[in-house]
């Protein structure tokens, strides 16, 4: 029988990152992170003031009519009858009493949506929705997909990754190429591909990825465990001041390529990166994947599926407003040949016959109150949890919020947040609206894409 694990502990005030003067009194990071990765999974609840959270993670970005109806039983039988979900297309469960974990995880595992459970919270990967449906791309992603999460799941050192580690599975449209993915796979024409980690780039054969993705994050936690950085991401191994590395990671086949390249070196944050690449090197020829290495180029850009009818009618996607459905609302997706969840909190329902069916099952879904237009206001705006939800928030924050303007910000997606951590603001250029604790928001524009 599955159990549940037991919740993640609460966050130190500080983060959890330790404060070390260095001889002219500034504060010195010698490790990313000081504490265990504390992201909710589906058999690690995390406690918040509405009941237990679960995380589900979806790795081929894809459901089966049985496990919608699988995962709407459960909101309605464990949880507070609603789904959220997240900007890398998981799926949240909230509102869980104290004690249902095990029942949750039996009912995932019968779905078929538990294959490890060790592995359950590091099966993070995005997907790019339309591929293989609408005639873009390369076709590779969605084999990808199911090929990479057998390999993640058949390995015991894979779950030293955090998890927030993130795999981005590109068809070569640029889709989610540029989500932040700590690993990033894009196809290319003549079945071709190329790999990427912390500005490294790699080209080989498209059927190679997968592997070569497993590579590149053994040697993740190669580096990680030989800098004692505590990492949980790839951008976090250029997020310390200069610290002598430490012996190699205990992670099986990982410690090994940390007793290469920079193991024994006194590093700051441009060597971690560069002991990256040659780590990778070093584990890509363990693994025997041809790769080899080219210069950085920037990958193609292209948005999200706009909501409407796609595929020539085979296919049609809609968004959930501010990334939450009801039980009926997320029934309403069916019947469907399988329901795809995007990491812009919407979905990509196909198997449709043609454009009239398509057509009238997208009015259908805007009268249950989906998004199913791309003039929608309601498409550039997103939100964190808020009260009554979470403890930290200083606002209801989504009885509050309110869609810009069309013209308002240059067309830059507008976050709601309750507190400074900001949880689920989008990459790049964004509006941060900040509830101040007096009734009232900040609002700013803020650009991270430094750290994509």
């Amino acid at each position: 029988m599955l159990a549940a694990m037991p919740p993640s502990p609460s966050k130190p005030r500080n983060g959890g990152d330790p404060h070390i003067q260095d001889r002219a009194g500034d504060p010195v990071r010698t490790r990313a992170r000081d504490r265990g990765d504390a992201c909710p999974g589906a058999l690690r609840l995390h406690r918040a003031d509405d009941g237990g959270l679960a995380r589900l993670r979806l790795p081929t970005g894809s459901l089966t009519p049985a496990q919608v109806e699988a995962l709407a039983d459960a909101a309605d039988l464990l949880g507070d009858g609603h789904l959220g979900v997240t900007s890398r297309g998981n799926l949240d469960l909230r509102g869980l009493d104290e004690g249902c974990g095990g029942a949750l995880a039996e009912r995932l595992s019968a779905a078929g949506l538990l294959p490890s459970p060790a592995h359950e919270r590091v099966r993070n990967t995005v997907v790019s929705p339309l591929a293989g449906v609408d005639g873009r791309g390369h076709g590779h992603a969605p084999a990808w997909a199911r090929e990479l999460d057998a390999l993640l799941c058949a390995e015991a050192w894979a779950t030293a990754l955090s998890g927030r580690f993130l795999f981005a599975l590109d068809d070569g449209r640029g889709d989610v190429a540029g989500l932040g993915g700590d690993v990033t796979l894009l196809a290319e024409p003549g079945g071709r591909a190329l790999v990427r980690s912390g500005g490294h780039t790699w080209r080989g054969a498209a059927p190679d990825a997968p592997r070569a993705a497993m590579a590149l994050a053994e040697a993740f936690l190669a580096v990680a465990g030989a800098r004692d950085s505590g990492a949980w991401r790839v951008a976090d191994l250029a997020a310390t001041g200069t610290a002598p590395a430490a012996g190699a990671t205990e992670t099986g086949r990982g410690r090994d390529a940390a007793a290469g390249p920079g193991a024994d070196r006194t590093t700051g944050p441009a060597d971690a990166l560069r002991d990256l690449g040659e780590a990778a090197d070093a584990c890509l020829h363990r693994a025997a994947v041809p790769a080899e290495r080219t210069a950085p180029e920037p990958f193609p850009r292209s948005g999200p599926p706009d909501p409407g009818v796609v595929a020539g009618g085979r296919a049609l996607s809609v968004t959930a407003r501010l990334g939450r459905v009801s039980s009926s609302q997320f029934r309403a997706l069916l019947p469907a040949g399988e329901v795809r969840v995007t990491p812009w909190r919407g979905f990509v329902v196909t198997g449709l016959p043609d454009r009239a069916a398509a057509a009238a099952r997208l009015a259908a879904l805007a009268e249950a109150g989906f998004l199913t237009r791309p003039d929608s206001p309601w498409l550039r705006v997103g939100a964190c949890t808020g009260r009554p939800g979470c403890a930290k928030s200083l606002a209801d924050v989504r009885a509050d919020v309110r869609p810009p303007e069309p013209e308002r910000y240059g067309g830059l997606p507008v976050h709601w947040s309750g507190c400074e951590r900001r949880c689920g603001h989008p990459q790049g250029a964004w509006v941060d609206v900040l509830a101040t604790g007096d009734g009232t928001y900040d609002i700013t524009v803020r650009d991270n894409s430094a750290q994509r």
